[in-house]
């Protein structure tokens, strides 16, 4: 049959042998199941490949939203030096195992790079494997999509934005306090805050800033949300403080010196 009729008849045409996308095709393959999505194992019969749980996986962390940056993050590989985040390892562990006979939700304070993110989206992925709905949002990125909301030509709107943010039964919302604070910005977080403090919705937050100046020059997080909602963190979240070093520093090997 050609390829035209076998298009006519709505069926898929097969590649002719030897072509780039056979190949590419048999390489997707996966080796333990071949594609059938269920692998023989001696001596115990069959079971669910591996390949089809992570597929499903996917498939779940897509809905949290979890950036594709943070494939790789889970309580295992957290680097834990002794000390504040070694504690704060602990105390999202036992958080995460503890859902959801838990009524505060957590917020991870630090420096940049000390592993705040890591553990909030550990958090999230395993009560995801666990079947509870949860949802990913950075800061910034909440408050550009309410503002390209505005704008007609984008087929969103602000409500359409705010519903899964307002309503998910587990909540992380990364950065805050990152982006400039403006009248609006402040508005944004206290509707954000205080409608999931309303409803008693768990939020889990991470920030880089601190409740206590080290130098003058410091922001304190109070500065940057506003007397009020710091009181109203105070009472929906645990204070989970991480001090430490950037990890990310290890990634720069730095180029060679020239003589």
């Amino acid at each position: 049959m050609s390829t035209e009729k076998a298009n006519i008849h709505g069926l898929k045409a097969v590649p002719p042998a030897g072509s780039n996308a056979v190949q590419e095709s048999l390489d997707n393959v996966c080796p333990k199941c071949f594609g059938t999505g269920m692998e023989v194992v001696e001596g115990k019969g069959a079971r669910i490949c591996a390949c089809r749980k992570l597929k499903s996986q996917s498939g779940q962390f897509g809905r949290v939203r979890l950036p594709k940056r943070y494939d790789g993050f889970h309580f295992g590989n957290f680097k834990t030096p002794q000390g504040f985040q070694s504690e704060a390892l602990m105390a999202a562990m036992e958080w995460q195992h503890a859902y959801p006979k838990v009524d505060r939700g957590l917020l991870f304070m630090g420096s940049v790079g000390v592993g705040k993110t890591h553990l909030a989206v550990s958090i999230l992925k395993g009560l995801t494997e666990r079947g509870f709905d949860c949802l990913f949002y950075d800061f910034a990125t909440l408050l550009k999509e309410i503002q390209d909301s505005y704008n007609a030509s984008t087929q969103t709107s602000e409500l359409g934005v705010l519903s899964p943010v307002l309503n998910a039964p587990v909540l992380v919302l990364d950065e805050l306090g990152a982006s400039k604070p403006t009248d609006w910005v402040r508005d944004t977080m206290a509707h954000v805050i205080n409608t999931r403090y309303n409803d008693k919705k768990l939020t889990i937050f991470t920030t880089n800033y601190l409740d206590q100046r080290r130098t003058d020059r410091d922001e304190v997080l109070e500065d940057r949300i506003g007397t009020r909602l710091r009181s109203r963190l105070y009472e929906m979240c645990d204070t989970v403080v991480m001090i430490g070093n950037d990890y990310r520093r290890t990634f720069d090997k730095g180029l060679p010196r020239r003589a």
